[in-house]
């Protein structure tokens, strides 16, 4: 080979040979390196620790990698350990003969939390570097990354994996203003992702606003929220946001977090403007979706513990609350036989104070309008009330309170008091599935107290007092003018046509109750050419009902009209004649064991006494 042709032929090999050298890692020495790489750590407040040899390459960009690798702050607590670090210096600061970091890469380290929420473990790191950019350092990584990290939180009984397979790339080019970055994790089982954007650190470290948008997506719901960040003493950010999850219970069981009346959410959205000053949430301008309904209005939350406390004042114009009665009287066994503790506990695991209004709304099969109603709920307690409603032309208030009582709350406290006026009773019975057997303007109160560890004991325990006053009315169905000239009697086919009116000016009913038994005090019909007595007794536990009702003609003149005795279960009472000689109902016993409360439906006087009874 000629000399002209050996030369190229050897540059161009000695050129390959020096590349490939370039390209393929070279184990070198570590400790000087390491003391040179830890220079630039510890502007930010870490100590580097390698074992074993570190290895370097020249192309495409100059990497140097550590095979273990120990992050721990100035005074030596342990914040990342275990993990192959790899590093891509920065080629220009390199001709001028001097180290700088221009990218981080660290696989499989196990990275340690704070153990509460007063030890700020990356503290320390996160103000140094906030110090050097507040000092004008222009130079900064360009890139860091977490590959197959664990997150873990060290507590008193050790540590405790918090996140696994951590993946993490925050990307902060020297060119760019701001930082992207994105994340992907299985938290508590469950694969999440996060990204965000727009942030300026700078601009945060020097106590500015700076834009940012970020968004999480998992199994249990989606994250959406974009606005302005500042960062003083703490963080505060103010904007707009949506967060939506299929089930808000497993979402606060999968966060960690509690709430109140938890059992009974189910599908939740909530969007709109929102402001956050460290741990407390400001919502001027909020839409709540819970279940099929959609209320607007403004709230506050503080997430300082894991017990929630949430103020909120909603609006909508229609609400449908008829599944929270459902699962509410599920809870009390009352759409069933069975008849389970009552546990306040479930529903009291965080603060609530509401405050709702809505244009109408449906309680179970009622309709009501104009509603305005509150709901307060405390440790071991539950207050709700309905300050206001009309329903079918009247006007309906009543408040409820359940407190734990006993040992470790095993019981609960029940008071409850409400009124109504000016109700038609006729459509309210419609609406609750019943005949409208009785017509007219109703007015009445009650009042009621109890405790117990079930709904059976609640029954038992009752104790109060209810009155129910109907004016100018009208019984439908049955002429007891007619009865009473039949000596008792009815005329064939009468009760099936329902063609019988008994028109009245006044019917009156008052009960009191003592340990779940209900003495009717009180219980008169006064018509323009008969009244009507009705004396007996009821039995919450028992579920049953002993009267007796006498009709009487208004005439002076005549003579004692007939006597009929009520008796059975409220879903079955039995209708019969009875002799002024006969005594009157007993007091009945007490049950030895309740198989829960009726349906609402049910405590209306069922078909066979309606005919009878004033």
């Amino acid at each position: 080979m000629s000399p002209r042709r050996l030369l190229p032929a050897l540059g161009l090999a000695a050129l390959t040979a020096a590349g490939f050298a370039a390209v393929r890692p070279w184990e070198v020495d570590a400790s000087g390196l390491r003391d040179r790489i830890g220079r630039e750590f510890s502007a930010y407040g870490l100590v580097l620790a390698a074992e074993g040899p570190a290895r370097i390459r020249f192309l495409p960009l100059p990497r140097l990698s550590f095979e273990r690798a120990d992050l721990s702050d100035s005074a030596g607590t342990p914040l990342a350990a275990g993990g192959r670090l790899s590093i891509v210096l920065d080629p220009l600061p390199l001709l001028t003969g001097r180290v700088a970091v221009g990218s981080v890469v660290l696989d499989g380290a196990r990275i340690s939390l704070a153990a509460g929420t007063g030890d700020g473990r990356w503290t320390p790191a996160l103000h140094a570097l906030s110090a050097r950019l507040r000092d004008g350092g222009a130079h900064h990584p360009q890139r860091i990354a977490l590959n197959n990290a664990h997150l873990v939180r060290d507590g008193a009984d050790g540590p405790a994996t918090e996140a696994e397979d951590l993946d993490l790339d925050l990307a902060w080019p020297a060119w760019a203003r701001s930082v992207t970055g994105s994340a992907a994790l299985t938290w508590r089982g469950q694969r999440t992702r996060i990204a965000f954007d727009d942030l300026r650190p700078a601009v945060l470290a020097a106590g500015g606003e700076t834009p940012f948008s970020v968004s999480l997506a998992s199994p249990q719901g989606n994250l959406r929220a974009e606005g302005t960040a500042r960062f003083t003493d703490r963080l505060k950010l103010a904007g707009r946001g949506r967060a939506e999850t299929p089930s808000l219970p497993r979402a606060l069981a999968w966060l960690g977090r509690d709430a109140a009346l938890l059992p009974l959410a189910g599908r939740f959205t909530l969007e709109g403007r929102f402001e956050t000053d460290g741990a407390a949430v400001m919502l001027p301008q909020v839409r709540v979706g819970v279940g099929d309904n959609v209320l607007d209005g403004a709230g506050q939350a503080s997430l300082a513990t894991p017990r929630a406390a949430v103020q909120a004042t909603l609006a909508a114009d229609s609400l449908n609350l008829a599944p929270l009665l459902g699962q509410i009287l599920g809870i009390l066994g009352a759409d069933g036989d069975a008849a389970p503790r009552i546990a306040l506990g479930p529903i009291t695991g965080g603060d609530l104070d509401l405050r709702l209004s809505a244009a109408a709304a449906r309680i179970g099969p009622v309709q009501a309008e104009d509603v305005a109603a509150s709901l307060l709920v405390r440790d071991g307690a539950v207050e709700a009330a309905l300050n206001r409603g009309s329903v079918q032309g009247g006007t309906v208030k009543g408040r409820i309170t359940l407190n734990a009582s006993g040992i470790h709350g095993s019981e609960t406290e029940v008071k409850a008091q409400g009124s109504f006026d000016q109700v038609d009773l006729g459509s309210l019975l419609i609406d609750l599935g019943a005949a409208r057997w009785v017509l007219g303007p109703s007015q009445g109160h009650f009042t009621l107290e109890s405790s117990g560890r079930d709904a059976a004991e609640l029954a038992a325990h009752a104790d109060g007092r209810a009155t129910l006053t109907i004016e100018r009315g009208a019984i439908v169905g049955l002429d007891l003018a007619d009865v009473i000239q039949r000596h008792g009697g009815v005329a064939a086919g009468a009760l099936a046509r329902r063609n019988g009116r008994t028109a009245f000016e006044r019917a009156s009913l008052s009960l009191r109750f003592a340990d779940g038994i209900g003495e009717i005090a009180d219980g008169r019909l006064q018509a323009a050419t008969l009244s009507a007595n009705l004396r007996g007794h009821l039995s919450l536990p028992e579920r049953s009902f002993r009267a007796r009702a006498e009709l009487n003609p208004r005439a002076e003149t005549a003579r004692p009209g007939p006597l009929f005795d009520l008796s059975g279960p409220w879903d079955a009472v039995a209708v019969r004649a009875a002799r002024a000689d006969e005594a009157g109902p007993a007091l009945p016993p007490r049950a030895a064991r309740v198989d829960g409360f009726p349906s609402l439906p049910s405590l209306i006087l069922p078909a066979p006494a309606r005919a009878y009874a004033p």
